[in-house]
């Protein structure tokens, strides 16, 4: 199993500071389109095919992956990504909250399992390896803070 975690301060020094709500904003369109967060070319389709009270399932191409997701809102708080289909299982989640001082943190954490391999054999390890690098979902946070800097100067937030 791949467990990964990673936390982000929303609001550095020098950049544009961001409320709470502004953040969820942000989190919600990068769960209703990832082509908007992404890098370009990395998501290639993103819709949400079904839409309830409790939830919504998109299904998209990421990375040459097909994937379709069981998508949950706790609004303000959490983004919850259950893997239904594609290479991943498990689920991911996003979760907004205040540090002991009170500061706005962005954390991912996930607990995975690759469908059809070998449970810690090196496809996961690898994955393993992706998601705590430098690169991996820490990059990912930063990235998500960004882009809705970027869409909320554009007035499109």
């Amino acid at each position: 199993m791949i467990y990964s975690t990673a936390t982000v301060p929303v609001n550095r020094p020098g950049e544009i500071e961001l409320t709470r709500e502004q953040v969820w904003k942000g989190l919600e369109r990068k769960a209703r389109d990832a082509r908007l967060f992404l890098p370009a070319g990395l998501c290639t389709r993103c819709d949400v095919m079904e839409e309830s009270a409790t939830h919504f399932v998109r299904e998209a191409t990421i990375g040459g992956a097909d994937l379709r997701e069981i998508i949950t809102l706790e609004p303000q708080r959490k983004v919850t990504f259950f893997q239904a289909i594609g290479p991943r299982e498990g689920v991911i989640i996003n979760e907004l909250f205040e540090d002991e001082a009170g500061q706005l943190q962005l954390k991912f954490y996930c607990y995975l399992g690759l469908r059809d391999k070998q449970a810690g054999g090196p496809e996961e390890q690898a994955e393993q390896a992706q998601f705590d690098s430098d690169k991996g979902y820490k990059a990912a946070l930063q990235s998500t803070l960004k882009r809705t800097r970027e869409l909320l100067a554009d007035g499109a937030l």
